[in-house]
């Protein structure tokens, strides 16, 4: 061509492979040879496809632009002579830049990349050095920051950057700005005036024909999966190139040289939108590819009433009321854990952000609900639950929101976070879509309107609600004033409403943490018209908080106003935590008594703030410039004092455990501000020996006493005691102090600020009590009487020589004791009629002449009372002490120092264990008789038992002589000494739980004894301590557990007849009843109170899994025959049966969840399934459809993708607690992948085998993508061949796409095999 070199010229500077060449061209041109010709003749010169490739475009194409050239590259090509790859990877880098200069070169050039560029033919017979030379050429690795180490990689990184580079030359051809900052940028040649008029119009087509290109190859399948592994693995960069499609289709218009090209811009924008949302078409002909494709399966939400509620939803109801178990103080918060089960189950069950919403609002109603008319007992009631509707959950929905903000965020900016890039950005969308979680809140809170009869408030907390109704109105009203009564909410607008109910509640809730906003006040039969007409008549009652923030003292009236009142905004609550630091004596102990009133408990739209403040007030700092001696806690004795015993309470101690990590405030951190308190005012000496007699008058004693029993009520309750934690891949006992401190100070080791999942935009002006690691050995006396009491527990106590000084010490108290028996025998005779005192009133305080109290440092009391309590217990044993006057010792030592009930229990609790004691008989002679109630007691468990379905061989005591150990006897006939006074909850939830733990020690008949002298003692808690003793069946006998998970998986279903099952709607309110105090208990809240305490959790989950096989199989029996696995029924039916085998899954893998969190989620895909599919049934269950075999594998997948998404959540980044994720997950893909390669045998069934894979794989792929990244990806590829020998190719590609870039090589061999 003019103006370049001429062949002569090339001779010249050529020399050896390159003159060969040259002149074997030269040759066949002039000879006119076909292209056949001209490959054997070039495929004598050179053996190297590379080194030819190189050549020809190098030296040839546009030196010698002949189209005998291009047919001959055309048919090399196609012949596999040359690589496509290469060849094209040339031209791009050599033709794009010179397209106006060269327009028939680049027309010639897009019709071989028409033809080629998706040739996979022979991809692998390419040597290493063009996989080199197209890496360098188009400058991959340094353009996309990763490594090209195969052709799979090159090939996808080489049709992307064609794709790429072309709309950048349509931006540069339309005279449009570049749009993105990886915009390729050429060095265009300078078209000149050679030719002009010529090639015009060629290059004009060529724009044209690049656009067609384009939409072409992007429509085909081969393309779109090339496509998606940049999306799933580079979304950054797709993400651009969306962007840039946007912007033409947004300036096409603009663009006159765009014009012609609409329709064609348009199919190449659809096409690549497609690529995001493609969907990969399973084989729906067989009854396995209708449930992979299980969204066309999705359930129906059922939202006409509120009881009928899609049960797909238990699991929220399962959890919260879970959570309401006062016994169990959760390592993680609720809000945390709520917002990660949020996402999971919209996921799972494919619902609009609406529906998810709805069925969390419905679920906790329905837990506020069953607290109607309950039984009284030491165990949160309705503030725990109403804090769980109104604060927990609303800010575990904030925590959705934020994330969904965040998401938006980082679409926008072209930068979308890996764990959604299953769902994308697509630009041009509708702004009413950017944020469609909260747009599904609204919705849901509008709907919710209609579930009339759970919004019917609670008796305590009408008025509540109806101030809430009558603030709306007010709002309403005020609004219209401003606008001269021209409002759009009018008395005609607005039907008649009954008043507050606890939506207004939550509306309120909503608005406070800036979820909504007022606007939500003019809904439609939000506020009555009436309420609205009369709100000008009746102002707003002045608040006492704002006397308060108006500078009113704290005086008696007003002090119990705010004790009364909660508070409504954060600036009160600070003011008075300011108080409570910086006050007088009296000031300080006002301030803590009101922040533990009803802010704490009734202060919803505060309470998480409320919270942290109490906490924080926990470790007061010290003061600047402060020298002095003593520990500055001495100064705020009466505000710890207030602080420690209002944050006590059962229900207060609930509430901030389910705050827990959200606020910093885990248990673990008040555990380390709680320390401290232990350790100075364990030090001190009391000033006078006779102890304070009530909470309001603080004494050392007192404080420490409330201090340490806090401290022991979280780490002994914790977990219970056979709850076992992981720690890496060694196995660890209960859970301890020290553990408590390790997850505190790992927190701050490795972060400094709480985890991501931990965070939240509410607690940013959070902070933690303190920024230093702290240890055990920070608090020495604390550490001996530690590990005192562990050596305790682990061995019988050694002799103390007479001059030790804790002997001394335990001879001091010891004389005490005897005294005040000595004293007691005087009055009256021996008795087994317990003595009535309480711990808070001791006879110090009555007038009477008193032995003189030890004056000892608390630690020196409780190092010396194991010695005491053995010497006592001996001498009561041999005869030489009466069982009243070992009472008598036991309660006076309690009301010297209440601390002391520790020690008590402690060492009752192991003596109980070691077996060594004699029973005594409880007579009502020597000890407390249980007899007059016992017979009742006993009928009614196993009236309870049999109302929840188990039926269970009963050991009763009959008319034999009910006898009990010794330290059980002593304990017992303590423990109900104490008054049921509400400000000695502090000793009752210590008391409580121990007994049942030390019970557990014993044959389990010992309980109902146990609870017929506590009935007797307390009448109103006779409901609550007979549902706590049946309680006790569940911890050893395992035919019980079995029987109760049975009626819990009936009631839940509905009949166990296949005819009726499909029929049948699952009921939430059958499992966890309607009202918890009703008769018969519904078995699911029996199980929920028992499952922590189950000793043989393994044979949990066995009893679980065998009851899901079986429900799935009946699911089956409803519409398939025995002959076929086929479906021989219509979708309609075969929906039902997936959706119940769903519901199934859900309830075993929700349950499972509660029983053993984590560990036995990890055991179940480790140990349990894996034996499972080992397993042979034949014969078991008798004769099997081939439809429902497979029904009962496609259940199992589900619960175990149900269950690991419970824990685990489905995003790209596992919670903090579940770094295994990627580790279990992969270990059962790999034990499938060896099953699929033959080196394991199987023993269940083909057909449950396959569909178990089949529709395991396919809920991982749909639900949780980010699990696959996690999978080595030979794993993956073990999974993939297997898949593929099924004809799940489809399925085995999704599978593969998703496995990072290391998967890429693998997707495109399997491509090249399908195609």
């Amino acid at each position: 061509m003019s103006g370049l070199c001429t062949m002569e010229e090339e001779w010249r500077v050529a020399s050896g492979l390159e003159q060969r060449v040259i002149e074997t061209v030269k040759r066949c041109q002039e000879r006119q040879e076909s292209p056949v010709k001209w490959a054997l003749e070039l495929g004598k010169c050179t053996s190297s496809p590379a080194e030819l490739g190189q050549l020809l475009v190098t030296h040839l194409c546009f030196n010698n632009n002949h189209p005998s050239l291009w047919k001959f590259l055309d048919y090399a090509l196609h012949s596999h002579l040359l690589s496509p790859l290469h060849i094209l990877s040339l031209l791009t880098q050599r033709l794009i830049p010179i397209r106006l200069s060269h327009p028939h070169a680049f027309r010639l050039y897009l019709q071989l990349l028409h033809r080629h560029s998706l040739s996979l033919a022979h991809l692998h017979q390419s040597s290493t050095k063009i996989l080199q030379s197209v890496d360098v050429t188009l400058q991959l690795s340094h353009t996309y920051k990763v490594t090209v180490v195969d052709f799979g990689h090159a090939l996808v990184l080489f049709f992307f950057t064609v794709v790429d580079c072309l709309i950048d030359a349509l931006f540069d051809d339309m005279g449009l700005p570049p749009t993105a900052a990886d915009h390729h940028h050429m060095d265009i040649d300078s078209i000149g005036n050679i030719n002009v008029q010529y090639n015009q119009q060629i290059r004009t087509n060529n724009s044209l024909v690049a656009i067609e290109l384009l939409a072409k190859l992007t429509q085909d399948r081969k393309a779109v999966v090339l496509l998606r592994l940049v999306h799933f693995n580079m979304p950054d960069k797709f993400n651009g190139l969306l962007q840039k499609l946007h912007f033409l289709g947004a300036n096409k218009l603009a663009s006159s040289k765009l014009k012609s090209s609409n329709q064609l811009l348009d199919r190449l924008c659809a096409n690549m939108k497609k690529v995001v949302g493609y969907d990969y078409k399973l084989n729906n002909r067989r009854l396995i590819g209708m449930l992979i494709n299980n969204k066309s399966l999705r359930p129906v939400s059922c939202c006409n009433s509120d009881s009928g509620w899609s049960a797909c939803w238990v699991s929220f109801d399962i959890y919260i009321e879970h959570a309401m178990d006062g016994r169990q103080l959760p390592v993680t918060s609720a809000v945390v854990i709520l917002a990660q089960t949020i996402t999971t189950l919209q996921v799972l069950n494919q619902a609009s952000w609406q529906e998810t919403f709805l069925a969390l609002w419905i679920s906790a109603l329905r837990l506020v609900q069953r607290e109607r008319d309950p039984s009284e007992g030491p165990i949160p009631h309705l503030e725990a639950r109403l804090c769980v509707l109104l604060c927990i959950v609303p800010l575990a929905i904030a925590n959705v929101l934020d994330e969904d903000t965040q998401m938006n965020v980082s679409s926008v900016q072209g930068d979308m976070p890996s764990g959604y890039t299953e769902t994308g950005y697509v630009h041009g969308m509708d702004e009413k879509s950017l944020a469609p979680r909260k747009q599904g809140l609204i919705s849901s809170l509008q709907v919710l309107g209609n579930f009339t009869g759970l919004l019917f408030p609670p008796a305590s907390v009408a008025g509540v609600a109806n101030n809430a109704a009558a603030k709306a109105s007010r709002f309403i009203s005020t609004s219209k004033n401003a606008k001269d009564c021209s409002g759009s909410v009018s008395p005609s607008d607005t039907p008649l409403n009954s008043g507050g109910n606890l939506r207004h509640l939550i509306v309120e809730a909503c608005i406070a943490r800036n979820l909504i906003d007022t606007s939500v006040y003019f809904w439609p039969g939000f506020v009555s018209a009436s309420v609205v007409a009369l709100a000008d008549l009746s102002p707003a009652q002045k608040s006492p908080w704002t006397a308060f923030m108006e500078g009113a003292s704290l005086d008696g009236f007003l002090i119990n106003s705010l004790f009364c009142t909660p508070a409504s905004s954060l600036a009160e609550v600070e003011r008075l935590y300011h108080i409570a630091l910086n006050g007088s004596a009296e000031e300080q102990s006002a301030a803590a008594k009101i922040l533990c009133g009803a802010s704490l408990s009734r202060g919803w739209n505060i309470q998480e703030h409320v919270v942290h403040f109490v906490v924080k007030l926990l470790s007061p700092p010290i003061p600047p410039g402060y020298t002095g001696p003593r520990s500055h806690l001495i100064d705020h004795m009466s505000m710890l004092s207030a602080i420690l015993f209002g944050a006590s309470f059962v229900d207060h101690v609930h509430m901030l455990s389910l705050h827990g990590v959200f606020l910093l405030l885990q248990v673990p951190e008040v555990a380390a501000a709680l320390m401290p308190l232990c350790e100075t005012f364990g030090s001190l000496i009391p000033t006078s020996s006779n102890k304070s007699s009530t909470i309001d008058e603080p004494s050392v004693y007192m404080v420490f006493s409330a201090a340490f029993l806090f401290l022991l009520r979280l780490w002994k309750f914790y977990r219970p005691p056979i709850e076992q934690c992981i720690n890496g891949e060694t196995m660890v006992g209960e859970l301890t102090l020290e553990y408590l401190l390790l997850l505190r100070n790992s927190r701050i080791a490795s972060h400094g600020s709480p985890a991501p999942d931990e965070k939240n935009s509410n607690s940013d002006q959070l902070e933690f009590s303190s920024d230093r690691p702290i240890y055990i050995d920070y608090f020495p006396k604390l550490r001996a009487w530690y590990c005192l009491n562990k050596s305790c527990i682990a061995s019988t106590l050694s002799g103390l020589c007479s001059g030790n000084p804790v002997h001394q010490v335990a001879n001091q108290i010891l004389s005490m004791i005897y005294w005040k028996m000595t004293k007691s025998e005087a009055s009256s005779g021996n008795s087994s009629t317990p003595p009535t005192n309480s711990a808070s009133e001791s006879t110090a305080t009555t007038g009477e002449d008193v032995y003189p109290r030890p004056m000892l440092p608390a630690w020196e009391v409780l190092e010396a009372i194991p010695f005491v309590l053995e010497a006592i217990l001996t001498a009561c044993a041999y005869g030489r002490l009466s069982s009243r006057d070992l009472t008598t010792g036991l309660r006076d030592l309690v009301d010297f120092l209440p601390a002391s009930l520790a020690a008590i229990i402690s060492y009752f609790a192991a003596e109980v264990t070691r077996g060594i004691w004699k029973p005594v008989p409880m007579n009502g002679t020597d000890w407390p008789s249980p007899s007059p109630i016992l017979p009742s007691v006993e009928s009614e468990m196993k009236a309870i038992l049999a109302g929840a379905g188990v039926n269970v061989p009963f050991s009763s005591y009959g008319t034999s002589t009910v006898m009990l150990p010794l330290p059980i006897a002593a304990l017992v006939s303590l423990t109900i000494t104490f008054k049921l006074n509400k400000n000695l909850e502090y000793i009752h939830a210590v008391v409580g739980p121990a007994l049942e733990n030390c019970a557990s020690g014993c044959p389990w008949p010992s309980i109902s004894i146990i609870g017929s002298l506590w009935a007797q003692k307390v009448r109103r808690w006779h409901d609550f301590i007979v549902v706590s003793s049946t309680r006790s069946v569940f911890r050893q006998n395992k035919e019980a557990v079995a029987q109760l998970l049975r009626s819990c998986f009936t009631s839940f279903l509905g009949s166990h007849v296949s005819t009726t099952l499909l029929t049948n709607r699952s009921s939430i309110n059958s499992l966890l009843g309607s009202v918890i105090a009703a008769r018969p208990i519904a078995p699911g809240i029996l199980y929920l109170r028992s499952c922590r305490t189950i000793h043989n959790v393994q044979y949990v989950r066995d009893v679980i899994v065998g009851l899901l096989a079986e429900y799935a199989r009946e699911s089956a029996g409803r519409w398939s025959s025995s002959e076929s696995p086929r479906l021989k029924s219509n979708q309609a039916s075969l929906s039902l049966a997936a959706c119940k085998a769903r519901e199934v899954a859900a309830l075993g893998a929700s349950l499972l969840c509660v029983t053993g969190g984590l560990q036995q989620v990890q055991k179940m895909y480790g140990e349990t399934v894996p034996t499972w599919l080992l397993r042979s049934r034949e014969g078991k269950v008798g004769e099997v459809s081939g439809a429902a075999r497979i029904m009962e594998g496609y259940a199992m997948a589900y619960m175990l993708v149900f269950s690991g998404s419970l824990v685990w959540s489905v995003g790209s980044e596992p919670p903090s607690w579940a770094t295994r994720r990627g580790c279990i997950v992969g270990n059962h893909l790999e034990f499938l992948g060896r099953v699929l390669e033959g080196n394991i045998s199987l023993g269940c069934d083909p057909a449950t085998w396959k569909a178990y894979v089949s529709c395991l794989v396919g809920l991982i792929v749909s639900c949780a993508p980010a699990w696959i990244k996690e999978v080595k990806p030979e794993t993956l590829r073990k999974l993939a061949n297997g898949l593929r020998g099924w004809h799940e190719c489809e399925l085995a590609l999704s599978l593969l796409e998703r496995g990072g870039i290391a998967s890429i090589a693998s997707v495109v061999d399997l491509l090249n095999v399908i195609n």
